[in-house]
């Protein structure tokens, strides 16, 4: 099924191809009850081909392995699968010409829940703008390529490390979102 979703070229964005050492796509399962959204790689995610490595994917594996889940229980992806140049947020061109592979992802996947991890993806998603600390948990109704999906907001795992009061917010949504989708029985996401 990864061979569907997958994107093994593209090159819709000029300057992403140009920065760009691989497209990087999403990791878990095909069937994920959760679906984590980042906004794009970042360095070491180009580098090793795998989204939410490094620092933020370390708080991020934390965090489930907290509530009961491993990082091969949930299927993680990005909005953008090209690192823009010098880590800068996705332009909104950038972001509309990689829709149709998130679009796809997301159709194949199926998630009980879309967990959006930042403002970019959040707002991508979500067609509006979107304070995250304020609505970090709230879950969203929005059609995602003609289909309904709830949505979750969340904040970046970065987040908790320039600001440690971020901590709780990003505890109480990833709460939320397990909760969402089994009523506080983990055992149905995964066992860790």
């Amino acid at each position: 099924m990864t061979d569907e979703i997958d994107v093994v070229d593209c090159t819709r964005c000029a300057e992403l191809c140009a920065s760009r050492s691989r497209i990087v796509n999403g990791v878990g399962p095909t069937d994920a009850a959760l679906l984590f959204v980042g906004e794009a790689p970042g360095r070491q995610e180009d580098e090793t081909g795998e989204p939410f490595v490094g620092r933020s994917g370390d708080v991020l594996d934390e965090a489930l392995r907290d509530r009961g889940l491993a990082r091969l229980d949930v299927r993680i992806t990005n909005c953008v699968r090209c690192r823009p140049p010098d880590n800068r947020d996705p332009r909104a061109e950038e972001l509309e010409n990689c829709r149709s592979h998130l679009e796809r992802e997301i159709d194949a996947v199926d998630p009980d829940v879309i967990v959006t991890l930042g403002k970019v993806p959040s707002e991508h998603l979500l067609g509006r703008s979107v304070a995250v600390t304020a609505e970090a948990g709230s879950i969203h109704d929005v059609r995602i390529a003609g289909t309904p999906r709830r949505t979750l907001v969340c904040v970046h795992p970065a987040a908790t490390l320039y600001d440690p009061s971020q901590r709780e917010t990003f505890a109480a949504a990833l709460d939320a979102a397990v909760e969402f989708v089994d009523g506080g029985d983990q055992s149905q996401l995964g066992d860790f």
